[in-house]
């Protein structure tokens, strides 16, 4: 345990902040999932939209980066797009 002030709160805040950042990227898993499991169906580009709505929020939030957000997006189209 730490024994300075600033430190013991450092490790309050760290931890309220991994736990918000694993809440956000266990959110887009999940989001990403369902899509994954409706590819081929009308219900896809719905999930699409989901999937794609939950990783902008996590990127925004600076869960995950702006490029990797992107680069997850696209993916995720293009296997839209191969099922079709």
């Amino acid at each position: 345990m730490p024994n300075i002030k600033s430190a013991e709160k450092r490790v309050k805040v760290s931890k309220k902040k991994n736990l918000r950042n694993r809440m956000i990227k266990s959110g887009v898993k999940t989001a990403v999932k369902k899509y994954v499991a409706t590819l081929g169906t009308e219900e896809a580009n719905v999930q699409l939209s989901a999937a794609t709505s939950a990783i902008d929020k996590a990127a925004a939030k600076g869960v995950i980066h702006k490029n990797a957000a992107n680069r997850r997006k696209a993916r995720l189209a293009k296997k839209l797009a191969a099922a079709k």
